[in-house]
Order: C-alpha cells, then structure tokens, then sequence
C-alpha cells in the first residue's frame, strides 16, 4: 500500500460518532443498551454491548461505503434531500419514545427488561439503528468521508482505499464501544434495582428518545431552512452545537490512542472481575 493517511482517516471516524447532524443519536443508542436485560452478569453485559457496537457499526459503515462507492458524483444534490429523512428518522425516534413513556414496551427491537435475550436477536435492529444514524449524520459528515476514505480508492491502490474505510469504521467503532462498554459495566450492579424499577427505566429511555428524535427531526427543518436561505442560526441547534463541538474538541485532543486504551481498559477490568466473581461463586458452591 502507498502511504495512504490511516491516522487521518481513523480521526475522521471517531468525530463521525460525534457530528453535529446525528450527535443525539449516540445517548439515545446507550438508552437501548440500559433497556436491555444482561441478568447481572459481566460476561452478558460486555457480549451485549460489543456485539450492539459491532452491529450499529456496521448499518453505519454501510450506509457510507454505498454512499461512497455509489453517490458520490451526485453528493451535492443529495445533499438538499437528506435533511428529510433525518426529519423522519427523528420522528420515528419520538414515536418510540412516546410508546416507552406510556409504559409500554417494543418487542424485538428493544428487548424488554428480565428477558435475557439472546444477543443474535439484537444484531439487525442495532445495524438498523446504525443506519438510521449514518442517514441522519450523512450531511455533516460525507464531506471529510469522500476526502479521506473515496479519494483514496482513486488515488491510492484498492487496498488502501479499503484500509482507509476500515479505519474510519475503527474510528466510528472505537466511540460508540467506549460508551457501550462505560454503560454496561456500570448497569451490572444495578440490575435488580432495574428489575425492580422497569417501568420507571422504560419511561426514562423513552423520554431521552423524545429528546433525540426531536432534537435529530428539528436539525433537518434547520438544514432545511438554511438550503432554502430562511435562516443562519438557531437557538435549539446553536445550544446542542455547543455541547457536541466540546466533546468532539475532547476527543480530537485525545486522539485515537488514549480512547483505544480506555476500551481496552474497560474490557478488560470487566472481563477479569466477571471472572473472578465466577470462580467465587463457584468456590462457594462447592465449599
């Protein structure tokens, strides 16, 4: 391969996790990750949330390499239409979230809290949800994605091309998995406090999903408004700017390294104290 910038890329997909456009789409994805049963053990909950990182991952991948490999010529005139369709994803988003807050639950899509579902059941609908993220993040973030990872399919080899798109997935993944991990472990402790409180807990995912969806369809009407020149700025987008230009100024500083040790950090003080509550359990039983 020629010297294809991987790091560039790599940067590119950890502030893709964070853009403007999708940045409430992450703590809603960590809302489905709390709704979901993991029965107090580490193992499950470290499972759920690198099989949910794997998943979303991979719907937002997708979306951008088919945007990439296929649309790129005409990027400017899908441009003025994507607004729309964050428009929907965020109300189907609060429509979710209405159904939760009314004390309901979604079969399937979000499995419900003591079920202990098995981790396959999870894999399409968090692809979906991550394509549903790509969409909506797709007019903040295509333009750094067709100069780091398309230009490199036609400047560089095949295979840096694809290194470069696999280092922008890393990016994306290194984000979306750091949190996963943070809200799993620290969910464990906290299950029968959970099972106890399950309605309380749908209702809370479910508001923070009306946040969201709402904040995501609002950020269309603005993209909207602005291509039709009816407005500059926005209080509500203004307000969330802030907000998503801190955290994405916090993780440019740190950089790939730093966020790549603390997943690994993460996974595995999680994967060493499950083990060793396991052989304790084990230890008693047999004493």
């Amino acid at each position: 391969m020629l010297d294809a910038p991987y790091a560039l890329a790599l940067a590119a997909g950890l502030l893709a996790a964070v853009n403007p456009c999708g940045f409430a789409l992450l703590p809603a994805y960590l809302s489905f990750l709390v709704l979901a049963d993991d029965d107090g053990r580490r193992s499950r909950a470290i499972g759920r949330a690198l099989w949910s990182t794997l998943a979303m991952t991979t719907g937002f991948v997708a979306v951008f390499g088919a945007f990439g490999l296929l649309a790129a010529p005409l990027a400017g005139l899908l441009a003025e239409h994507l607004p729309w369709v964050g428009i929907v994803v965020g109300l189907a988003l609060v429509g979710l979230g209405g159904w939760l807050l009314a004390g309901r639950e979604l079969p399937g899509a979000v499995p419900k809290v003591g079920a202990s579902p098995e981790l396959t059941r999870r894999f399409g609908s968090m692809a979906l949800f991550g394509a549903s993220y790509a969409i909506a993040s797709l007019g903040c973030t295509v333009g750094p994605f067709l100069a780091v990872v398309v230009a490199g399919f036609r400047t560089d080899s095949i295979g840096a091309g694809i290194g470069l798109f696999l280092a922008y997935a890393a990016g994306m993944a290194l984000v979306v998995g750091l949190a996963a991990l943070a809200v799993a472990l620290a969910k464990v402790s906290l299950v029968r406090g959970l099972r106890r409180a399950a309605p309380v807990v749908g209702r809370v995912a479910g508001g923070l999903l009306v946040l969201a969806g709402g904040y995501v369809a609002w950020y269309g009407w603005y993209e909207i408004r602005v291509f039709r020149g009816d407005v500059d700025t926005d209080p509500v987008v203004d307000a969330a700017a802030t907000v998503q230009t801190t955290v994405a100024g916090w993780l440019d500083s740190l950089g790939p390294g730093p966020i790549a040790l603390g997943f690994a950090a993460l996974l595995l003080a999680g994967t060493t104290v499950g083990t060793t509550l396991r052989v304790r359990r084990r230890a008693r039983r047999e004493n």
